[in-house]
């Protein structure tokens, strides 16, 4: 009889879904180690918290689609949490060591009164990173949390017309930027601070600045989630964002194409090299239902879930296209999309995964 292999356990895995999101959990990123002794296979999930009987439901599931696999004779399925999980080991560090940018932003966090600070980035241009990071906002206000949106892209600011405050100025106090206080959010963009003619034309050091006085000095208050829209590419402001704040992680956005999945690639070797966890890849533009019904993959649907499996980082959903998506963002009205059924159905469902994700790691 052939033993089992990481391969045919892992496939075995992608039957069983969480029990909350109702997505598998290899895709989710929740299977965090296999040990394979001949016919004796241990399955490490990593968990949140979960009610013993719900959990006991779990445990079973997994044990018995592992107990399916041709060559296991046994299963063995433990609980790790996150925290256990970023426990790290290592050589203490010297006195007089920099310590690295994300340790660095911890220890002087500019924002204590926010509790997760999350970027939304991608590799390339003309991906819908800014549509899904306001419309991830707002999905996020909908679930009843604080939420802070800040256009970080100042080179091509969206915000303010997505969120219907094009051509209006923020409030100043002092040096202080007061938010504005809009769609159950409160917002900042470079746009806002320009006219909408301008032409933004940044040298790395104009853009660290302007990044950095949105971020520090905008009034942001007491917040839940604090959701950072970034420039595309691998730039100066990610590399300021690492220095400057306390991420949470980053969600990376892509279409489903071969050529926004090499970019989308680097924009994760980019996060990881700084330090901050990718809690995630968006499938964005990922199927279009025509009026016929029928669903049509126009750029090839599941790309951004098998790149996902290929680096290891869960999957948080994927985003149809819509024209109500466009219609609703280009007038600023972003709560409509969520009463637009599948549309606003998977909106909420990406929210609610990274809010997983984000729980996992706490």
């Amino acid at each position: 009889m052939p033993l089992p292999t990481s391969e045919t356990v892992l496939q075995a895995l992608q039957t069983v879904l969480d029990p909350e999101l109702h997505r598998d959990i290899v895709t989710l990123n929740l299977v965090r180690n296999l040990d394979l002794q001949g016919g004796l296979v241990t399955v490490s999930i990593r968990l949140d918290s979960m009610g013993g009987g719900k959990k006991a439901q779990f445990k079973q599931e997994i044990e018995e689609a592992v107990a399916q696999v041709e060559g296991v004779t046994q299963v063995v399925v433990e609980f790790t949490s996150g925290l256990s999980m970023l426990a790290g080991h290592g050589n203490p560090k010297k006195k007089d060591e920099p310590l690295p940018p994300q340790e660095q932003a911890r220890k002087d966090n500019p924002l204590p009164q926010v509790k997760h600070i999350i970027a939304v980035g991608a590799g390339k241009g003309g991906v819908g990173k800014s549509t899904v990071a306001v419309n991830l906002a707002v999905a996020l206000a909908r679930e009843g949390l604080k939420v802070g949106l800040l256009d970080g892209d100042i080179y091509g600011p969206s915000v303010p017309t997505m969120l219907g405050i094009g051509g209006q100025k923020p409030g100043v106090e002092g040096q202080i930027i007061i938010p504005f206080k809009v769609h159950d959010l409160v917002a900042m963009s470079v746009g806002s601070l320009v006219t909408q003619e301008q032409a933004l034309v940044w040298r790395g050091p104009m853009a660290h600045g302007a990044f950095k006085q949105l971020a520090t000095q905008t009034r942001w208050g007491v917040l839940d989630y604090l959701i950072i829209d970034l420039p595309p590419g691998t730039g100066d402001v990610p590399l300021t964002l690492a220095q400057l704040l306390p991420l949470t992680g980053a969600v990376v956005v892509c279409t489903p194409q071969k050529v926004a999945q090499d970019d989308a690639r680097r924009a994760i070797t980019m996060f990881r090299q700084m330090g901050i966890e990718v809690l995630g890849l968006v499938e964005n533009m990922s199927y279009f239902i025509g009026d016929d019904g029928k669903e049509y993959d126009l750029f090839g649907k599941g790309g951004a879930e098998k790149l996902a499996l290929e680096t290891g980082v869960p999957f948080l959903g994927g985003v149809p296209i819509n024209t109500a998506l466009r219609v609703n963002c280009d007038a600023g009205n972003p709560h409509a999309n969520f009463a637009e059924g599948e549309l606003g159905r998977e909106l909420m469902s990406v929210a609610r995964a990274l809010q997983l994700q984000v729980r996992l790691g706490e």
